[in-house]
Order: C-alpha cells, then sequence, then structure tokens
C-alpha cells in the first residue's frame, strides 16, 4: 500500500491517506471476496473509494468484472483495484473493461474521474520533478551547509548511516542521493559501502547552486486556538528576530513536521484547526525542522536558511531586508 500511496502522491502531486476498511465493514462481504482481495480506502478530489488489492498475479476478466459488481453492491461506493504485478496486454484489458484500477510505476486508470495516466506521462512528470529538490534531499544538503565544524562529516557516513543520524528509511536516502546525482550538486563513492560527496568545495558556493532547485520547507499552514504540546519551533516572522533586525509580528508561528502533525491530527489534539485564523499558526514542514538546528538556534527557532527558502518570495519590504541579512550572514 506504501507503493500504491506513493505512486498516486508522485502522479498526481497530492498527499493521500490509506487506511484498512474495518472488518464490520467488510462483514457483508462474501467469504470467497474476502480471500480474493485485501480491502482499503482512501479519498481523491473529495471522492471516497475503496481500494481493492488483488492477492493474485493472475485473473480472468469476466470473473473480475463480477467480484467487483459484487463489491461496489454490497459497498456502495467507487472501487479501484491494485495490481502490482500486471502486463500491459492484461492493462489493456481491463481499460477495455472499462474498470479502475492502479499499477504502481505503470498506470493509474480511473475513468469514474476520468484519469489515465501511463508511463509516458509519468516519465514526463519525473523529469520535470527531477528539476527540484525532494524535501530529503534538500535536508541532506541543508545539513551539510549548516554544520560545518561537526567532527564527523556527512561523507563519512554510509547510507545506512546517514538513514539513522536523519530517522529516513535508506529507500528514502537512496532516493535522495540519487535526487542530487540527478541535479549534479553531488558524486557518489564506493562499492559496498557507498559514502556521498557534494561537488562544490565552498558551502556557499553548494547554496548559489542548489538555491534555484530547492523547495519551500513548508507544506501547508494551519490555525488553532490552543498550542499543542509538542516541541515546535519558532518559524516565519516569529523565528526572523533571531537571525535579523526585524521585530516579531502579532501573530505566533511555529513549524511542525508533518508526520508529527498528521498524528496529533488523528488524535484529535488540535483544537479548532481551520485554514483562517487562530491564536497560533502551525507550519507543516516537509522535513524535520528540529534535526537541522543543533548548536544554531539559541531562542528555539527553525534554521536560517529553511527560514529563507519558506520566506524568499514573500512582498513584504520588512521581511525582504531580514531576508537580506540572512543571507549574509549565514552562507559565508
Amino acid at each position: 500500500m506504501e507503493q500504491v500511496r506513493h505512486y498516486i502522491q508522485e502522479v498526481l502531486g497530492i498527499e493521500i491517506k490509506i487506511t484498512p476498511l474495518k472488518k464490520e465493514e467488510q462483514g457483508v462481504l462474501p467469504y470467497y471476496i474476502t480471500q480474493a482481495f485485501h480491502f482499503y480506502k482512501f479519498t481523491i478530489y473529495n471522492h471516497e473509494f475503496i481500494l481493492a488489492d488483488l492477492q493474485q498475479d493472475q485473473f480472468n476478466i469476466g470473473q473480475l468484472k463480477q467480484q467487483l459488481q459484487v463489491i461496489r453492491k454490497a459497498l456502495n461506493k467507487k472501487i479501484v483495484i491494485a495490481v502490482p504485478q500486471v502486463a500491459t496486454l492484461d492493462r489493456r484489458r481491463l481499460i477495455d473493461a472499462g474498470i479502475n484500477f492502479i499499477a504502481p510505476g505503470h498506470q493509474f486508470f480511473l475513468p469514474d474521474l476520468m484519469i489515465d495516466l501511463n508511463e509516458s506521462h509519468i516519465n514526463k512528470k519525473r523529469k520535470q520533478k527531477t528539476e527540484r529538490l525532494l524535501p530529503s534531499a534538500q535536508f541532506i544538503l541543508l545539513y551539510y551547509i549548516l554544520h560545518p565544524e561537526e567532527k564527523k562529516k556527512i561523507e563519512e557516513y554510509t547510507f545506512k548511516e546517514l538513514a539513522k543520524k536523519f530517522d529516513y528509511t535508506q529507500m528514502a536516502i537512496t532516493k535522495a542521493v540519487e535526487n542530487l546525482l540527478n541535479l549534479e550538486l553531488c558524486e557518489v563513492k564506493g562499492t559496498k559501502e557507498k559514502y556521498i560527496y557534494f561537488k562544490y568545495p565552498q558551502r556557499n558556493e553548494l547554496w548559489k547552486a542548489a538555491l534555484p532547485k530547492m523547495v519551500n520547507p513548508v507544506l501547508k499552514k494551519v490555525f488553532v486556538d490552543e498550542k499543542p504540546e509538542k516541541n515546535m519551533l519558532l518559524a516565519n516572522t516569529s523565528a526572523l528576530p533571531e537571525y535579523s533586525d526585524m521585530n516579531p509580528g502579532k501573530q505566533e508561528y511555529y513549524a511542525i513536521e508533518k508526520n508529527v502533525f498528521y498524528a496529533l491530527q488523528k488524535a484529535g489534539r488540535l483544537i479548532n484547526e481551520n485554514e483562517y485564523e487562530g491564536k497560533y499558526c502551525l507550519e507543516v514542514w516537509k522535513y524535520n525542522p528540529e534535526k537541522l538546528t543543533a548548536g544554531i538556534t539559541e531562542e528555539g527557532s527553525v534554521d536560517p536558511l529553511s527560514l529563507y527558502l519558506s520566506l524568499k518570495d514573500s512582498h513584504d519590504e520588512r521581511i525582504e531586508m531580514a531576508l537580506e541579512q540572512i543571507i549574509k550572514e549565514y552562507t559565508w
């Protein structure tokens, strides 16, 4: 399901949650159906779907149509099947039958929403995405720039050690390094154990080369009336006073890593969460802001370079002046 979730995010550019269908919801389905599929649910563009994960590589298209009809009638929902291993011919048969399906890495056919994305669409989208840094790749690059005094340098960590150090999976680190390679910002050395080496000897040169490819670390902003009981860093204009001459604004801003935010949201611990106003504004970050700040912040703020990236498109003259100070001070 993680492959399916990541694939949908990649081709549509949206975050989705895939959750198992509760046993009581599956209780209306015949036994032979629950043995043939594992069931999940997710929402795309405000449309709820049941995801039926086919538990076999081979299928009969006529039998599959009958099974989906039974599922649709019992659950009264739109159905999408997940087919991890499927030949091109079988995909064509699914399309001809008008069946919603997802084949991760190959095709996303959803006639109920008029969506049909295959390899050519995906490869074009991947090419566009390689022009920008992945959040994980940006995190590694910023850590390298911000922590030149560390005894053990980034180049001395294997991929496995980097994953442990930054709380990423080894796959995520591999993808991040591949992204940096594609953007010609680093090299990889080693055979059995691999190590990353950034191409630019001076950190300010690396910053300048990477800046056009960097992304805003903020995924979204939400407002709440009570500050969650979590260690959060000052962000936005609340963080600017530490790194510039700017005074803080009236609105209080805090950065929170996305997984922490969604856990709080799921637990119902965000009071009066909304998109418009509140005593506190929570910036949901794409990477963990706390791991970049060790030895840098004295007042509990996000790191200055991520702060710059989060505000660089502002048209507020005071913010622009503060960001100029940050660049002069922290890009060496």
